[in-house]
């Protein structure tokens, strides 16, 4: 399987997150994507430059406001005397119930940077916005791979994306490189599904696609009463308008195993062959893992192996997208495993 992977991602290196109220090294740095690399290289799999993508398939997904804002915001943020290193923001609107047209929206960086923000997690520095556009880069060739022909191809992105809604980012996201895979599929009238398997709530791909019809979302994660992203990703949450239906949220207890990941996999996976989808993204997070810091599932190694043979079985044309999983010592293994299951049950490569 091809892997899409930029070296730009590296000029994204957040210092620090807010979590608890205290001040924490972020997991969310370069090293992970360079251990997922490592061992996706030392397995076989080719790796491929993507080329740029340019705004287009990124603005079909977000808003131009909040792209404005991600490319300027570092910029802005310098010229403010006595700020942070990097944007963070310290003021959101309550609800999100102001912005243009309702009551107006703040010209300061500061109040914009609330405004596009759903927490904490998410500081800017000057090369946040080119890393973002080269981790969606990914998501787009490998994308363009799969409509050319190829049976699947992963996307190493980094920074990752499905925390991120069309103009507000969130949980060390801030392009949903998921939902902008899904819509390249989608835009000529395709019926997509997208199975998120990250331990926490795909937020931001469920608000981008929670009114439509054409695109099914699915997220197994662990259950949001206690865990973030807290407010989204609940079983009654199943869309709105011509989207009522074509949302399912399977929240599962702290602690999940393999056999009960998989028992709720099957579940997925029943609703998404009825969806009939004639291409699948798949948001992979390897969070779920025993030995991440996150410790909210228990997936093992082997359980990884287990749910890519069981999503590759499907024989879709799929787009593996990265989304969480920090490093371990475990992460790159965690990988390798679910690709091999992947590629061992899917009809369209060799061993399939």
């Amino acid at each position: 399987m091809q892997i899409l992977y930029s070296d730009a991602h590296k000029a994204h290196h957040p210092q620090h997150f807010v979590v608890s109220g205290a001040r924490r090294p972020s997991p969310e740095v370069p090293s992970r994507a360079e251990s997922l690399l490592s061992a996706a290289r030392a397995a076989g799999h080719p790796v491929v430059e993507p080329a740029p993508c340019g705004l287009g398939p990124i603005a079909a997904v977000h808003s131009a406001e909040y792209l404005d804002f991600l490319a300027h915001a570092a910029e802005r943020w310098a010229r403010i005397e006595g700020a942070s290193p990097e944007v963070v923001a310290n003021v959101h609107p309550n609800g999100r119930t102001v912005g243009p047209g309702r009551g107006g929206y703040p010209a300061n960086v500061v109040g914009q940077a609330g405004y596009h923000s759903a927490d904490t997690a998410c500081p800017i520095s000057a090369g946040t916005w080119p890393a973002a556009q080269a981790a969606a880069a990914c998501a787009v060739q490998a994308t363009t791979l799969v409509l050319d022909g190829a049976p699947a191809a992963y996307a190493l992105c980094r920074p990752p994306g499905h925390h991120a809604f069309a103009d507000m980012a969130g949980g060390f996201c801030f392009l949903n490189n998921s939902a902008i895979a899904a819509e390249l599929f989608a835009a000529p009238g395709r019926r997509v599904a997208v199975l998120d398997a990250d331990v926490h709530h795909g937020n931001g791909t469920q608000g981008i696609f929670y009114a439509r019809g054409d695109v099914l979302t699915i997220s197994l994660h662990s259950d949001p009463a206690r865990f973030y992203p807290f407010f989204w990703g609940y079983a009654e949450e199943r869309g709105e308008g011509a989207g009522l239906g074509a949302n399912l949220n399977l929240p599962l207890p702290k602690g999940t195993d393999d056999e009960a990941f998989l028992a709720a996999l099957e579940r997925a996976l029943r609703r998404l062959k009825s969806f009939a989808p004639e291409a699948l993204v798949v948001a992979l997070g390897l969070d779920a893992h025993e030995d991440d810091p996150f410790k909210g599932m228990a997936i093992t190694t082997a359980g990884f192996g287990r749910i890519g043979a069981a999503i590759g079985a499907l024989g879709l044309p799929s787009v593996l997208v990265q989304e969480g999983g920090y490093d371990t010592g475990r992460l790159g293994e965690n990988l390798v495993s679910f690709l091999a299951g992947f590629e061992a049950a899917h009809p369209g490569f060799p061993s399939g």
